[in-house]
């Protein structure tokens, strides 16, 4: 069911030709982005009139206007199953705990006597939250979105989520009953490249957005890149992706188990298990028939996802070579599962998240660690970070120099200034004095 690369025996490659041996999905969003352009200016030119077009088209659903109204938000959270909505707001209450830590204050460093340079932070004014609803619904995407949108001081949060036929052309009850609880009440039925394009030239309706963030399919990621620039975006996010570096220590059963919770999201999802036991490995596909036997969505979308090129068992010499290959890899979720497991996570370079040992999965981060999921995908985590507070601010710096502080570094300007052919830039400080190169 899932394939083997084994990469024993011989010294591993470095850097590209590391990368180029391991499993990736295909997930072409320049090809994409030819199909959402019309779509993005449909919307540009048209509005809200597009946007109920492109819903009847592709969600098969008829809406009058695109905004939710706040009884239908009101409603939602009322119908939402007690169980459901305590663990939704435990949920929230240990994401704010840990995001309410990565809150910035501003810090001013004297350079010089009588000159210094201070660092503000400040939100962005308005963002557009995206929550996806293709083949799951995806409350937790919505608590991953706004409480760090919230924690650094946005004012202005709207969310979008795709109208669903079978709940009226609203979208799923359980997303609106989310924003709900997390007091987001300007919510949009809109899905997909149109969604974003709402968000970034605005509507009769909506008002255009600073950023996007939030998960999406492939549509979604395209109008991203279509807007960079525009827009501010968190990241154009592909499928989703597990690693699990094991040796011998590890049990089986946990790692075919979260293998297969990650495998379940999409046919596209990537499963990959790094070890240097071909024990472990042997038993970790044993253990997979009788699991996928106990759980559902396995033919539409876990063996497409475990069969794929995606997917594979990637055998190395040791976990010294492990951690090279997980670190080419750069995988959205990456589980340690060895002896001495925080050690090894320590000397990790490149995810988007850490789960450490046993006891830490995936799915745990997916709902209730406190962490956010929104990570980066497809090697992005070599140099790009997952959802957070900083995600949502903007550092300024504010420079404030007296006149004795300027005259002292002036002449250092001037020379910068004309090393660089720009004599105007030395002139600008010339000016303020009766300024004579030093020692003439």
């Amino acid at each position: 069911m899932i394939s083997r690369i084994d990469l024993r025996g011989d010294a591993l490659p470095e850097g590209a030709a590391l990368r180029d041996l391991l499993p990736r999905a295909e997930f072409d969003v320049e090809a994409a982005l030819e199909k959402v352009r019309p779509i993005c200016e449909d919307v540009r030119h048209r509005g809200t009139a597009a946007l109920i077009d492109y819903a009847e088209r592709f969600d098969g659903v008829t809406l009058e206007r695109v905004r939710v109204p706040a009884a239908a938000l009101t409603a939602a959270l009322t119908a939402l199953d007690p169980e459901v909505r305590a663990a939704l707001e435990e949920s929230i209450r240990r994401a704010r705990i840990v995001h309410r830590a990565q809150r910035r204050t501003d810090h001013t460093t004297q350079v010089v006597p009588g000159g210094t340079v201070t660092e503000k932070w400040v939100p962005v004014e308005r963002v557009g939250l995206y929550a996806p609803g293709g083949r799951s619904v995806y409350p937790s995407s919505v608590i991953m979105n706004a409480v760090p949108a919230q924690e650094a001081g946005v004012p202005s949060i709207a969310l979008a989520s795709p109208p669903q036929k079978e709940h009226g052309g609203l979208p799923h009850p359980t997303i609106l009953a989310a924003c709900a609880l997390l007091g987001v009440d300007e919510v949009y039925a809109a899905g997909g490249a149109q969604a974003v394009a709402m968000f970034a030239y605005g509507t009769g309706e909506c008002p255009p957005a600073n950023m996007v963030t939030g998960p999406g399919n492939i549509w979604v990621a395209a109008a991203k890149r279509y807007f960079t620039g525009r827009i501010g975006i968190d990241t154009e996010a592909g499928p989703t992706e597990i690693a699990v570096l094991a040796d011998d220590t590890a049990d089986p059963v946990h790692v075919a188990a979260d293998l297969i919770s990650q495998a379940e999201h999409d046919p596209l999802a990537a499963a990959v298990l790094v070890t240097d036991s071909p024990d472990l490995a042997d038993a970790v596909e044993r253990e997979l028939a009788p699991q996928l036997a106990a759980t559902r969505h396995v033919d539409d979308r876990i063996v497409p996802a475990l069969s794929g090129r995606q997917s594979a068992i990637v055998l190395v010499d040791g976990v010294e070579e492990g951690l090279k290959v997980v670190d080419a890899y750069g995988a959205e979720h990456l589980e340690i599962q060895t002896a001495d497991a925080a050690a090894v996570a320590g000397r990790v370079r490149n995810a988007g998240a850490i789960f450490v040992g046993p006891w830490s999965p995936v799915s745990l981060g997916d709902y209730a660690a406190g962490s956010n999921h929104v990570l980066p995908t497809g090697g992005c985590a070599c140099h790009s970070s997952g959802l957070s507070v900083q995600s949502f601010l903007r550092g300024i710096h504010i420079v404030d120099y007296t006149r004795d502080a300027l005259a002292e570094v002036t002449h250092h300007v001037v020379t910068l200034a004309e090393a660089e052919d720009l004599p105007a830039h030395g002139a600008a400080l010339k000016a303020r004095f009766d300024w004579k190169v030093p020692g003439q």
